[in-house]
């Protein structure tokens, strides 16, 4: 059987494109050529599937969530924070997983930060 070798694109509808790439590089140091490509950290990645009437992913329209890896939460948030951006005021602490906080683009998409544990 072949298998899927990892996630090879995530995409996002946009009412400015430009502006909504421009935050996640200039907020989460996302650093993308002209075609969109990304070489990322090698590290774990995770896919599962939530019950359809979830609020883990913020409002109920949103389909998905993006998580990125982080080496350094609190270094994150107070990052996201000082640009001005939308993040939650909570974080969560997962036993042998790592630590979770969230932030939410200008086009209202709830990302997931992870710091693995």
């Amino acid at each position: 059987m072949e298998r899927v070798l990892g996630i090879g694109g995530h995409f996002l509808r946009a009412a400015d494109p430009a502006a909504l790439t421009a935050w996640y590089r200039d907020c989460l140091g996302l650093d993308v050529d002209g075609h969109g490509l990304w070489r990322q950290e090698a590290g774990p990645t995770v896919f599962a599937a939530f019950e359809s009437g979830t609020d883990y992913f913020g409002s109920p329209a949103q389909q998905t969530m993006l998580n990125f890896r982080v080496r350094d939460l609190d270094a994150m948030l107070a990052q996201l924070r000082a640009a001005g951006a939308d993040v939650a005021g909570e974080t969560q602490d997962m036993d042998g997983v790592g630590r979770f906080g969230w932030v939410t683009d200008p086009e209202g998409n709830r990302i997931e930060l992870w710091q693995p544990a």
